[in-house]
């Protein structure tokens, strides 16, 4: 079979008319006018410290990776809290620890030469904090570095930290292998609770279940900045802001093969910037989040003004993912300048959502990206993610355009697969040259999607 000619179209779902498309075009180019990267870049604040240290040595910290830090760096933290900020300096060493909690003001800065390992004992994660699984609000053990209310916040330098998840600790909670137990039953009671709308002080999990935590949550703050440092081997998510503002996360190696190992995942989160960052992970590099079915809908608060640029993928189930836990919404995402390469990276650009989810994901800009090697699909928009066309709640994808896209392999150009009572509307590609496939198209309820200069497998393409 000839990729150059096997051209696979499946298109349908007109429900609109021409006069409502134009007048969505209209508002569509007026908003990105508006609300361009440009625009959010400048609402984007980094934290500034006062010129005060706390060594962590000084608190009693073990250097040598023997006894529990956990109480002296805490203790730095909180010192430099009480005195209005500061820096808390993880020096040259190896340091052991449990749960930390970052609070106003604070930086917590790594030696290029520390490595700060985390306990693999659940207990020393309580107490119990408010959380999110799997975008549902709920009590339970403590991510491994969090913080809740605060403001003025970073994790800085270019040492480790170390979540140890592995093969006989944390990981195998999702699977109930190695002889430990799942979470399925965990993760079932606690859906079960969100779509009752039991209250979330009731939601009370950790010790006896077995629902994992993610590594770096920032939980109704302001003002963050994760930098320079290598974050490795999460119990869950690596970096999930949730609820927060004014996020940057630059420079970060994000490393982590473990399931559901996903690198940055914004929820429900406005104005962040995630570049210049590694990603290599078991699960998304990026996954752009608004929190699950009826709690997400309960909270209502979308991710938007979100820019990702000049990032290295490689492993991954998505480069750039939207949802699935998207019920809130997500909108004016910029990705731009970014490297994908690895047969290990399932999909370049992705968007998964179903009648359950439900959400509005609009205004995603793709721009400049360059995919030199991926398993499945370039773009992706599904909407027959896990339960599929099964609920009320109908998601609407509009305002996607993907621009200036180099990429070699896979199966797909693209792929759209929605409903016929919720086609995606006004995708766009322009200026793109997709190579090696083995179907260039296969769209299933588009509404008269644009192709401007594509050429796929040699071809062009022009609609």
């Amino acid at each position: 079979m000839s990729k150059k000619r096997d051209l696979m179209y499946i298109t349908a779902g007109t429900v609109l008319t021409g006069i409502g498309l134009a007048r969505l075009a209209k508002q569509g180019k007026k908003d990105k006018e508006v609300n361009g990267m440009g625009h959010v870049l400048k609402q984007i604040k980094a934290p500034m410290f006062p010129d005060r240290e706390f060594n962590v040595i000084h608190y009693g910290a073990d250097e040598k990776g023997i006894e529990l830090s956990t109480s002296a760096i805490q203790s730095a933290i909180d010192d430099a809290h009480r005195l209005k900020g500061g820096r808390v300096l993880i020096p040259e060493g190896t340091f052991l620890t449990g749960a930390l909690e970052l609070k106003s003001n604070v930086e917590l800065h790594l030696h290029e030469n520390a490595y700060v390992t985390f306990s693999q004992d659940p207990r020393d994660y309580l107490p119990l904090v408010l959380t999110r699984y799997e975008g549902i609000e709920l009590y339970n053990y403590s991510p491994l570095v969090y913080a809740h209310h605060a403001e003025n916040i970073a994790i800085t330098g270019a040492g480790t930290l170390d979540g140890r998840g592995d093969e006989h600790h944390w990981w195998p909670w999702k699977y109930g292998t190695n002889g430990q137990p799942s979470q399925d039953r965990d993760r079932q009671l606690l859906f079960e609770m969100a779509e009752k709308r039991i209250p979330v002080e009731e939601r009370v999990f950790g010790e006896g279940h077995y629902l994992r935590s993610s590594f770096i949550q920032p939980y109704q703050c302001q003002q963050v900045l994760i930098e320079g440092v290598t974050v490795k081997d999460s119990p869950m998510w690596q970096i999930h802001p949730v609820l927060s503002e004014n996020v940057t996360v630059r420079g970060v190696n994000i490393i982590g093969h473990g399931p559901n190992t996903d690198g940055v995942n914004p929820e429900s989160c406005r104005n962040v910037l995630i570049e210049d960052c590694y990603f290599d992970n078991g699960d998304d590099c990026i996954a752009i989040k608004s929190g699950r079915n009826e709690d997400g809908r309960r909270i209502g608060v979308p991710s938007e003004n979100i820019v990702i640029r000049r990032n290295e993928m490689r492993d991954g189930h998505g480069g750039v993912t939207i949802g699935s836990e998207i019920s809130g919404g997500v909108r004016y995402v910029y990705a731009e300048d970014n490297l994908m390469d690895s047969p290990n990276l399932d999909r370049a650009l992705r968007i998964k959502t179903n009648s359950v989810r439900g959400g509005t994901i609009e205004h995603i800009y793709f721009k400049n990206n360059t995919v030199k090697s991926l398993k499945h699909e370039v773009v992706c928009i599904d909407m027959m993610y896990e339960e599929g066309d099964a609920g009320p709640h109908r998601p609407v994808v509009r305002h996607i355009e993907v621009e200036g896209l180099k990429s070699i392999g896979g199966r797909y150009g693209v792929k759209i697969a929605a409903y016929s009572h919720s086609p995606v509307t006004h995708f766009k590609m322009k200026d793109c040259v997709i190579d090696d496939v083995t179907y260039p198209l296969s769209l299933e309820h588009a509404v008269s999607p644009s192709f401007q200069k594509v050429v796929i497998n040699g071809e062009q393409i022009n609609r």
